[in-house]
């Protein structure tokens, strides 16, 4: 072999083969390590999330009312003043060991009135103003009320802190149905009333139990997906850990978030009555939900109560035009489950 060979054959093995699987190996270490790295943080930050958005921080953030005496701005009352209630407790459907706390309006003429159980919104309680000035708009009507604190709200038992937007609260409203029939309150004079979280948690309620006679939601969400990236876009966190905080609260709360929405009760009415309500200025939960739902229950053959508010926040039309919304849900109660 000539030294020219010999010089092309060294400078052809400047670069040992061997080297590039090395390199090869090492970015892979490295795609791993960061790809680990953002796992780890989109984790952490789908807990923090899910920590933050779903404690319950005060169990009757409107304060605690007097039913017999409670204002509200700009409503006067004095038409919607209640009686002194009874205050029995239950436990919820399933879940023996959360005991429900309620006040119970009858109505004069006894156990076969018509009767509605309400459900207040989060950080709400049954003694809050707005939630009383709806039931006593129902019991001038002679309609019977009970009204109940959700778990980890009010006086019912504190389970964990947190609320999970109804999928496991409406065990709640359910054991209050129960607890209606055990006294002997017939299954066709039984409606639900709810607000916002209690909104939300009696139409999941109604899905869970077809022999629930009517519902009127106030302000509810529709997709629970939809819903979670909503706050978090509300609350100024990406929209991309709405799956996170899914995951989380399997996690964390042992309550799968998806597991039951609003939209799915929407496809179960089979001819039961329904009524939604919603402001159209609301910022908490958006009016399009109302549409949705309305819409769902139309694609299903049947029709929904649809009464959209023009100038009502979240939650506002009670306050802001008291008598038509007496009227509209005296009206709507008295006609599905039939007058006292």
């Amino acid at each position: 072999m000539t030294a020219g060979a010999v010089a092309v054959e060294s400078a052809g093995a400047a670069v040992p083969e061997p080297m590039r699987p090395r390199r090869r190996r090492r970015l892979g270490y490295l795609v791993a390590v960061a790809v680990a790295a953002l796992v780890v943080v989109y984790g952490a930050a789908s807990v923090l999330v899910y920590d933050k958005l779903s404690r319950v921080t005060t169990v009757c953030s409107g304060g605690r009312a007097d039913p017999a005496s409670y204002t509200v701005p700009n409503v006067d009352t004095t038409p919607y003043l209640l009686p002194e209630p009874t205050t029995p407790s239950f436990p919820a459907r399933n879940d023996a060991g959360v005991t429900i706390a309620a006040s119970w309006y009858p109505a004069a003429v006894g156990l076969d009135a018509p009767t509605v159980i309400l459900s207040h919104g989060f950080t709400g309680c049954r003694f809050g103003p707005g939630d009383l000035l709806a039931a006593g708009m129902l019991h001038r009507h002679g309609i019977a009320v009970l009204m109940i604190d959700l778990r980890n709200h009010g006086d019912s038992t504190k389970v964990d802190m947190r609320f999970s937007g109804g999928v496991v609260e409406y065990r709640d409203v359910l054991g209050a149905w129960d607890w209606l029939r055990a006294q002997g309150v017939p299954e066709r004079r039984i409606g639900l009333l709810g607000f916002s979280l209690g909104a939300a948690t009696t139409m999941i309620a109604m899905g869970q139990e077809p022999r629930i006679a009517a519902i009127w939601a106030d302000s509810s969400y529709g997709d629970i997906g939809s819903a979670l990236r909503d706050e978090l876009a509300r609350n100024g966190y990406p929209t991309i850990l709405q799956a996170g905080g899914v995951l989380a609260g399997k996690v964390i709360g042992g309550v799968d978030l998806e597991s039951h929405s609003p939209l799915e009760t929407a496809t179960l009415l089979h001819g039961r009555p329904i009524f939604l309500t919603h402001g159209l200025l609301d910022q908490r939960i958006n009016v399009r939900y109302a549409y949705e739902l309305a819409a769902s229950v139309a694609v299903h053959g049947e029709v929904a109560g649809l009464w959209i508010v023009p100038d009502a926040g979240h939650t506002e039309a009670i306050r802001l035009h008291t008598a038509e919304y007496e009227q509209r849900l005296s009206e709507f109660f008295l006609g599905a489950l039939g007058g006292s």
